[in-house]
């Protein structure tokens, strides 16, 4: 087996970051942080003259930082943690520095992937799951084209006279059921909250394309530009979902993309937008027809194959599987289609070079890193099996019978934990890590009596 290479940041990286500090004299600190398992930023706030010794990998933290349960936790019979003595490892940049200008006081951030002490790759930090399956991709000759879609509530600060999250919006829900999409009026009423959320997008280079209104109110869809690097994909829409919850708590208001924050109105998705180039940068779904290219029909029947295998990561967390609903938009079974909003794997009206498929079934809540992993890993599963999906769906999905989306957080767990497919694409010690970690946050959660079963059995039974 050939050594590891240790990791070195980019010269351009190193050289955008020198130029950044030199244009900002009036920096007070840097923020060094990494993304666990559940996509949570893990970090410190140094002074910011210690940012050239963060650039040289001068931050270290615990190998167990990046595998932190929801609530902080270190995982109990990690080998992370007390069986290899909780050691450290160390953080190595991977974006360039870039201000995070909803501080008061002026602050840089420099996001970081954490390494074994030596610099060779940790399994633990969930960057390097997809950095795996985008290697073996190009070990078929491509390189995948994504973009996401980020849906979200913005929500204000205050909980109304229940303890509940108030999403703010100009209209009259209160009264009359609203949705509200693609409402323009609901955007003007936050037109200084976008305007910051554009101007920090700008200041980090992030991508951020269209926003719109979405299906209840409070509730905003902002989508990403596409790129051919999906990591780097990954990393944005990360580094985009932080950057609006720090957007909004400068304007009193709090971001969530909880995956059903409210059980009577839409649930928050991310869909992905993917198509496969060529070493010559050609569109390899695009046959020139509407139809698509054979190697886009492997490619759904690879996703389609794989999709309840990775519903684990789809829908990480207990709150996940309250989206998946009847007539919601959230898919229920496993089907595809050509511009049907009610399938599971979509293929938008498009020109035929900007052929592509939508991936529908993942919500807000995850890490954008492990879910393009696993939807790369369905993409090469059918490319290198020659797979072939069953007919396309037309009308409403939600009535076909096929095969259904796993629904539950234990059976989804099961089926990750148990399949051979994470065996061969990521790394089984990863696989075995976040199996535990979920089923540590799973019964913490199990053991909690919640409100309702108190009103509804206390005094009853």
């Amino acid at each position: 087996m050939a050594a590891q290479k240790q990791y070195q940041p980019s010269s351009e990286l190193l050289a955008d970051s020198d130029a950044f500090l030199a244009g900002h004299p009036d920096l007070k600190w840097i923020e060094g942080f990494v993304f666990d398992i559940n996509g949570i930023p893990r970090g410190k706030w140094l002074p910011a003259d210690s940012a050239k010794k963060l650039l040289a990998g001068g931050l270290q933290m615990p190998r167990s930082a990046v595998s932190l349960d929801i609530w902080g936790r270190d995982i109990e019979n990690s080998p992370l943690v007390f069986a290899s003595g909780d050691s450290d490892g160390v953080c190595q940049p991977v974006s360039a520095i870039s201000l995070a200008p909803w501080h008061r006081e002026p602050t840089a951030q420099l996001h970081m992937q954490l390494f074994e002490a030596d610099g060779t790759t940790l399994y633990a930090d969930p960057r390097a799951q997809l950095q795996k399956v985008v290697e073996r991709l190009a070990g078929l000759g491509y390189k995948a084209v994504c973009a996401t879609e980020l849906e979200f509530y913005l929500l204000r600060e205050d909980a109304d006279e229940l303890g509940r999250p108030r999403p703010v919006s100009d209209n009259d829900s209160d009264l009359v059921p609203s949705t509200d999409v693609y409402d323009l009026s609901e955007l003007d009423a936050q037109r200084h909250f976008f305007a910051d959320v554009r101007a920090a997008c700008e200041a980090q280079g992030i991508p951020a394309d269209s926003i719109l209104s979405e299906c209840a109110p409070g509730q905003f869809e902002i989508n990403l530009l596409h790129c051919d690097d999906p990591v780097k994909v990954a990393d944005q829409t990360l580094l985009f979902k932080r950057l609006l919850k720090g957007v909004a708590r400068s304007h009193g208001l709090r971001v969530s993309a909880m995956a059903k924050p409210f059980g009577e109105l839409a649930g928050n998705g991310m869909h992905v937008h993917m198509s496969l180039v060529d070493k010559d940068g050609n569109n390899v779904f695009d046959d020139g027809t509407d139809v698509g290219s054979e190697l886009l029909r492997h490619a759904v029947a690879g996703m389609m194959a794989t999709a309840n295998d990775a519903m684990a990561i789809f829908a990480p967390h207990s709150n996940s599987y309250r989206r998946f609903q009847e007539s919601s938009h959230a898919p229920l079974n496993l089907c595809w289609g050509y511009d049907n909003r009610t399938v599971t794997f979509r293929i938008p009206a498009s020109e035929a070079k900007a052929r592509r498929i939508e991936h529908r079934i993942a919500g807000a809540d995850v890490n954008a890193h492990l879910v393009l992993a696993a939807i790369l890993a369905g993409v090469c599963h059918g490319l290198e099996n020659k797979l072939q999906p069953p007919k396309p769906v037309e009308g409403d999905a939600y009535q076909v019978e096929s095969e259904q989306l796993i629904n539950t957080w234990n059976s989804a767990l099961d089926r990750f934990a148990e399949s051979a497919l994470w065996q061969e694409y990521f790394d089984p010690e990863f696989v075995d890590l976040f199996v535990l970690l979920k089923r540590q946050e799973q019964a913490e959660i199990a053991a909690r009596v919640t409100d309702v079963e108190y009103q509804s059995y206390l005094q009853r039974v």
